[in-house]
């Protein structure tokens, strides 16, 4: 058995949700469907829900409003943490109170410095000791340059993120590690991050929000996923954003979630076990095979988490049985 297991549902087995954003919660300016009610009925049982989001242009504040104008049950600022909260928290423990730092980025990164008794600046002539970098929409060259001279110049650099993209209602957009990466590139350094795959913020999370048996659910293997596994916590990943199942057939050891479903309806889902027998995985009433390397669901709605299970199952055991590719039926992709 590789993926996790349970006879109750996720919401009665852990006591804390960490809820990434952009692809879980909503994609754009619009809500997923049926993620309101399905968080509902979460909340309802008693689990704790944490908003956790890389993206660190909008404040907390902006992010409950959004939350709240989405039907998004109970939202307070508690509950959500940022990537900017995060790295503030990191710059605040190693630089003196009242430093200034040079800031690429939007209102999100700068009120959260503020909130750690830092002091943004954007130029060079304002003498910062450190540089921080996180997403918005209206970088440009100037700032990326005026960072590089920075970082060339011997100052600490901090990243809120790194994810290379970012889910927009249009379609995949570039997200901060792109232009991280841009600068990377200009000063060969490497910059300290704090949102995911790291694990500064998922433990800002855990200390502020609560709970002793969080899982982390995400919608990308390379920081949702690979972030609760640097963090030792379980993890669901959701197919409404950035992996895609094809992606999720062909996670390696070590970069698999714990757990697998169509969206968020699969925090109130038993997750049953897997058996696999040769060629064939059974998991409920829904089963998958494998032939010539590639794998599909022969029974089963192939959106339930029964059939995405005895899938993703049977692909890794294969794969790692025999050290062999396995890909997806075609007719499976989203």
């Amino acid at each position: 058995m590789i993926l996790g297991s349970t006879t109750k549902s996720l919401s009665t087995t852990y006591d804390l949700a960490m809820l990434d954003l952009d692809g879980v919660v909503y994609r754009g300016a619009d809500a997923i469907p049926g993620v309101a009610d399905a968080l509902g009925v979460a909340r309802g049982k008693g689990l704790r829900l944490a908003y956790i989001t890389n993206n660190a242009s909008r404040t907390a504040d902006a992010v409950v409003h959004k939350l709240q104008s989405m039907g998004m049950p109970d939202v307070r600022e508690d509950d959500v943490v940022t990537s900017a909260q995060a790295v503030a928290h990191l710059m605040a423990d190693a630089l003196p109170s009242g430093a200034a730092v040079l800031i690429v980025g939007g209102e999100g990164l700068r009120v959260a410095l503020e909130a750690r008794g830092l002091r943004p600046v954007a130029s060079l002539d304002d003498s910062p000791v450190a540089v921080v970098q996180g997403f918005h929409g209206d970088i440009g060259w100037h700032d990326l340059a005026e960072a590089s001279y920075a970082i060339q110049g011997g100052l600490p650099w901090y990243a809120s993120n790194t994810d290379l993209t970012v889910p927009t209602a249009r379609g995949i957009a570039p997200g901060n590690g792109s232009l991280v990466q841009a600068v990377r590139f200009a000063t060969g350094a490497e910059p300290i991050v704090a949102g995911k795959p790291e694990r500064a913020l998922l433990d800002e999370t855990i200390a502020r929000v609560g709970g002793t048996h969080p899982l982390m659910v995400g919608d990308r293997l390379d920081t949702d996923i690979d972030g609760a596994i640097n963090a030792g916590i379980d993890s669901l990943v959701v197919l409404t954003g950035v992996s895609s199942l094809r992606e999720v057939v062909a996670a390696a050891p070590g970069h698999r979630p714990t757990y697998v479903s169509a969206d968020l309806r699969g925090l109130d889902e038993e997750h049953p076990e897997v058996v696999v027998d040769g060629d064939r995985a059974r998991c409920g009433s829904a089963s998958a095979v494998v032939s010539d390397g590639v794998v599909t669901i022969d029974q089963g709605d192939r959106s339930s988490t029964t059939a995405l299970r005895a899938l993703v199952e049977l692909a890794w055991t294969v794969a790692d049985r025999s050290d062999t590719e396995v890909t997806l039926d075609g007719t499976l992709d989203a």
